[in-house]
């Protein structure tokens, strides 16, 4: 077995294990499962719709390879003649505005001048920033980055900052995270080092998610709750369609639409010159919405 052959066997069980935590933590909710296949690969697609907590959830599992067109080239910064990739992707959004949106990628790159990487991130999006959650998931996702490599969370948390940023808002998407790219094996770290590093990443985001359900999935909202929800909803669509790497290397090479978009919420609004009513926790979200936030360490300051 290959390389990606064996990170993508990997993936694909994580993704059956990743549904079967939620599963039991909606308790309602079951995944639909779609295989697709085109010329350059094939991956299942498995969608949870109206459940009790998760109003519509995706994750998907990809393995294509291809040639690397000259567009690819760009997108990438490497030359090369073809390439294999394997990825789990997944958002989650939830019926109740207390909940978080919070998505996953993780996925591994090989081209045939024998260069390969991993790269992916993990990132939490409150309608309602709640600190102590915030918090909680940065210290998660410190103590998983620690046990591999103590440079991890402060370079990938920035990185996260500045990604997942929508720069024609000046707003962060949500609360961070972590990303990371072009992760390649090497003295400090080697490749089933990375690769069990991507895999613990992978395999905490249900947890951590059932945690947030459990506290937050039953608890009251308003109509101006839901409302809210809608409108940060719509700040998402805007990062998935504008920004989002994923989103485009997958439209550019030819990977399978309804799974690329599926990432989409249910429902979304925009309104034109919104202004949040002062005091509210409309206002307070939005003034949280900010890079270089020491979520760990601000409750104690």
């Amino acid at each position: 077995m290959t390389t990606i052959e064996t990170v993508a066997k990997r993936f694909a069980e994580i993704q059956r294990e990743i549904c079967a935590v939620l599963e039991m933590a909606d308790e309602k909710g079951k995944f639909g499962e779609k295989h697709w296949s085109k010329e350059i690969g094939n991956g299942i697609t498995r969608v949870l719709s109206n459940g009790s907590i998760i109003e519509k959830g995706a994750v998907n599992f990809s393995f294509v390879k291809g040639n690397v067109t000259p567009r690819m080239e760009q997108f990438l910064g490497e030359k090369a003649g073809k390439y294999a990739a394997a990825g789990i992707s997944s958002i989650l959004h939830p019926q109740n505005p207390w909940v978080p949106i919070i998505h996953i990628n993780v996925r591994f790159f090989e081209l045939d001048n024998g260069i390969c990487w991993f790269g992916g991130g993990i990132d939490l999006t409150p309608h309602i920033i709640d600190f102590k959650d915030a918090a909680d998931f940065h210290r998660t996702l410190k103590e998983i980055c620690d046990s591999f490599n103590a440079r991890f969370y402060p370079e990938f948390k920035k990185w996260a900052d500045d990604y997942y940023f929508l720069p024609h808002r000046n707003e962060t998407r949500g609360v961070g995270g972590i990303f990371f790219d072009w992760l390649k094996p090497g003295a400090e770290n080697n490749f089933q080092e990375l690769f069990n590093f991507t895999v613990s990443l992978a395999t905490a985001y249900p947890e951590i998610y059932s945690v947030l359900m459990k506290k937050n999935g039953f608890k009251p909202f308003s109509e101006r709750g839901k409302k809210w929800q809608q409108f940060r909803r719509g700040r998402y669509v805007e990062f998935n369609l504008i920004y989002d790497r994923g989103t485009k290397f997958g439209l550019e090479s030819g990977g399978n639409t309804e799974s690329i978009l599926v990432s989409l919420p249910p429902e979304a609004n925009w309104e034109f010159d919104y202004t949040p009513p002062p005091g509210g926790f409309e206002e307070k979200t939005l003034q949280m919405l900010k890079k270089e936030i020491d979520w760990i360490n601000e409750l104690k300051s």
